[in-house]
């Protein structure tokens, strides 16, 4: 919600937001009693002996966490109901370091200094780097202490995140063992109705309707794809014209057999690219598409001045506007549709976006922080389902208060579905706040109770999650981990590539013609094997295969 909104996205997410938090604590059923983090039967102390467990809430624990992300700023820690509350019960305060928008080199002088922050929240394929500089805390011994990440990931996704040593040294965000995720279309249901309900399944469908909404309402923009230059909304469309997955834009590359090949020479990917073009040439794509900002595709959306938008994780920003626009007109909003396909094309084999079991990101923990099991134990609880509840839904109390007899699942209130708007603004910060999200947890309580609930009422994004996205997300966890270090011969090209396929996408959009595009598509095949592309390739085949290995292991 790659997202990902990347938010996440955003994506990504996207994001991603609204659609994943989750929770659990084998304890977690207590609402802020003070109780033992990990819910298991160790007795509870601070004392810092080898059995001990740390509990939460009984002294105070500060630790600073730095977001590894160009875009990232973590909102104010006590800035909203949920953190404060978590700060005020748990005794739990965590100070923010941010890049300054330049992440790569904040990370690099960090390095340099040996000035770290106590944890940081990053990409697991940048995990290694301090890895290998032996700056990092292992978990192995916190996992049977503090039980959640092994109840809910399981002994096999902890395998997958283990390093060359062995050890584990990653905590998961929005990890999963089913399939969730945001992306999507969501199409404008006023502007829809007013022109007739037209069939909008398959790409050709897509076309016309968009050259309908042209014609008929100037001030609208037809499809608006999300960040363009991020590829999300136009790597959805990629979907549509390849059966089984749409994960191959993101790994710049494409499996044939046992190996994966060129992206550039993909039959799927230069019709893709064609067809944007032509949406881009006709204006039926919003014409800043590279340039414009988070801000300027969420006023558009908010004000309904969307036709169509498609996302890696498109539920957060729809979901409020959808909310916000019916308040004074019924008959507004938004709806999701089953993804666009090309004639031909299975419907049930398109699968706009993709999960993980490892889910987006990672937090590790340093050799600077001076008690990282507490931090440990935090963050255990956090993805817990009372840390989870509580930043998925706010703290006890208001939205949720108390727990079904499994000790676990959160009883809603009347305010869940009579302050939604509220709830959603809550959830745009907190979204920000969850580094170990687990997915399972949330998708699962969420689904159960919208179920109970007339279709006026139920969440919006929970709605179309269980109705579509999640029917609709490929599982590309035997992809994940098959980059190289960036320092590394291939961590380099891989760069090389990855600059040239930025530059590409964005000359494909804005060719004058089909042959144009096929043109600029054969001349980055070059430009890559020039920059040793089949090495990159090579290189990824083989992480890919002892991915494959590990999984069929276990």
């Amino acid at each position: 919600m790659k997202a990902k909104s990347k938010l996440l996205v955003p994506i990504l997410s996207a994001f991603i937001a609204v659609s994943l938090m989750a929770g659990c604590s084998g304890n977690g059923g207590n609402s802020g009693n003070g109780e033992t983090a990990a819910g298991n039967n160790v007795e509870a102390t601070n004392s810092g002996s080898k059995d001990a467990v740390f509990e939460l809430g009984k002294e105070q624990l500060e630790f600073t966490l730095y977001g590894h992300y160009d875009w990232y700023t973590m909102p104010e820690w006590g800035g909203d109901i949920t953190s404060t509350w978590i700060r005020d019960t748990k005794k739990v305060n965590v100070k923010p370091i941010h890049s300054g928008g330049a992440a790569p080199q904040k990370l690099n002088t960090m390095i340099a200094t040996g000035d770290l922050p106590d944890a940081i929240w990053l990409e697991r394929v940048d995990v290694e780097k301090l890895r290998s500089a032996d700056l990092l805390v292992p978990f192995d011994d916190y996992l049977d202490k503090y039980p959640n990440l092994k109840k809910w990931l399981g002994e096999e996704g902890i395998n997958m995140l283990r390093s060359e040593d062995g050890k584990l040294y990653q905590f998961p965000n929005w990890y999963t063992k089913q399939p969730n995720g945001n992306a999507g279309y969501v199409v404008n249901k006023k502007i829809y109705a007013e022109l007739g309900s037209p069939k909008l399944e398959t790409t050709d469908d897509l076309y016309n309707y968009l050259k309908l909404v042209k014609e008929n309402y100037p001030n609208v923009i037809p499809y608006e794809p999300h960040l363009a230059k991020d590829g999300q909304g136009l790597d959805v469309l990629y979907s549509a014209f390849k059966e089984n997955d749409q994960k191959y834009p993101g790994m710049r590359a494409v499996p044939s057999g046992d190996k994966l090949t060129s992206i550039f020479l993909d039959p799927a990917f230069r019709e893709t690219a064609q067809y944007q073009a032509k949406l881009f040439r006709e204006k039926l794509i919003t014409q800043d598409a590279m340039t414009q900002t988070m801000d300027q595709i969420t006023e558009k959306v908010m004000t309904g001045r969307v036709a169509v938008f498609a996302a890696a994780s498109p539920t957060e920003i729809a979901m409020q506007a959808h909310a916000e626009l019916t308040k004074n007109d019924p008959e507004a909003g938004y709806f999701m549709i089953w993804p666009i396909h090309k004639e031909g094309i299975d419907k049930n084999k398109v699968f706009p976006g993709t999960y993980g079991m490892l889910g987006w990101n990672v937090t590790v923990i340093t050799k600077s922080a001076e008690n990282p099991e507490a931090i440990f134990a935090f963050y255990d609880w956090l993805t817990g389902p009372e840390g989870q509840s509580a930043l998925m839904w706010g703290p006890p109390g208001i939205y949720w208060d108390g727990v079904e007899a499994d000790g676990e699942t959160p009883v809603f209130t009347e305010k869940y579905t009579s302050e939604a708007s509220e709830l959603a603004k809550l959830q745009a910060t907190t979204t920000n706040l969850n580094w170990v999200g687990n997915t399972v947890f949330v998708d699962q309580t969420k689904a159960k109770f919208e179920e109970t609930l007339p279709v006026e009422q139920q969440n919006w994004a929970t709605r179309y999650q269980r109705e579509i996205t999640w029917k609709t997300q490929s599982n590309a966890t035997e992809f994940i981990n098959i980059d190289p270090q960036p320092e590394t011969e291939e961590g380099i090209i891989r760069q090389r590539i990855e600059d040239l396929y930025v530059e590409v996408r964005a000359k494909a959009l804005f060719a004058k013609s089909d042959e144009e595009v096929l043109t600029i598509l054969d001349q980055a095949e070059k430009d890559a094997q020039a920059s040793g592309y089949d090495k990159l390739l090579a290189f990824k085949t083989k992480k890919w295969q002892e991915n494959l290995a590990k999984m069929n292991a276990q």
